[in-house]
């Protein structure tokens, strides 16, 4: 898979895949989807259901996939495998597919996730894939995980984390901006302050999760995911 993202999270197994499984709980902490709803009519191993992100106030791209969980398996672990697509031109991904594992361990709980898409878009979507949005769907994977690990541990809701995060965004541009009558010896300490103080306990930081599997590990996706029919 081409993106990786792990996070701790010291919660209840049951806790974690309701709010990972249910798709009215999952759009809440996923910065990546607006809005997820199943579609009646699954079939197979998956369930069908429909995603949507909105990408500028009246701009939305929209797709289908299906997906499937094994809850209860011999090696206490939880898996679950998505193949999503967009027909959408819009869409920078075609199609795709990914993972989610449940790891348990004495510390917590191993949630990370693989996935990869195909672009669409000739050259240029490759080249826009590589320098602009794979690295903005990482980082937004890995802030959703530790949003939801917020909201699991310390039971600060999505919606409060958000504006955490955007109201020490405002502090850390008005500490700069401040600092702009002084000239650039107070702009500098001023710019350097905003980037590199750590945040707060409450808004969520990408920085927490994990971007690649530990060493001598791999990260193979399930066998359930080569059961799964395209959307």
């Amino acid at each position: 898979m081409g993106l990786y993202i792990e996070a701790l999270i010291r919660t209840d197994p049951e806790l974690l895949w309701e709010r990972t499984q249910e798709p009215a709980l999952h759009q809440r902490w996923d910065l990546r989807f607006t809005e997820i709803s199943p579609v009646p009519g699954g079939t197979g191993d998956g369930q069908r259901f429909r995603y949507a992100t909105r990408v500028l106030p009246f701009v939305t791209v929209a797709g289908t996939g299906t997906n499937a969980g094994e809850r209860h398996r011999a090696d206490g672990e939880r898996v679950s495998a998505l193949r999503f697509a967009s027909p959408q031109r819009l869409s920078l991904p075609a199609e795709g597919s990914g993972y989610w594992r449940y790891v348990p361990t004495p510390d917590g709980i191993r949630f990370l996730t693989g996935y990869d898409y195909r672009t669409r878009w000739g050259r240029f979507g490759a080249v826009a894939d590589l320098l602009v949005f794979r690295p903005l769907m990482g980082w937004a994977t890995a802030w959703s995980f530790d949003r939801l690990r917020l909201w699991c541990e310390r039971g600060i809701s999505p919606a409060r984390s958000l504006a955490y995060a955007l109201g020490e965004a405002v502090v850390r541009v008005a500490l700069v901006v401040a600092a702009l009558p002084l000239g650039p010896a107070a702009v500098l300490p001023a710019a350097l302050a905003a980037l590199l103080v750590p945040p707060g306990p409450g808004p969520a930081r990408a920085r927490r999760c994990r971007p690649r599997p530990p060493a001598r590990t791999t990260a193979a996706p399930p066998p359930l995911l080569t059961r799964l029919e395209r959307p």
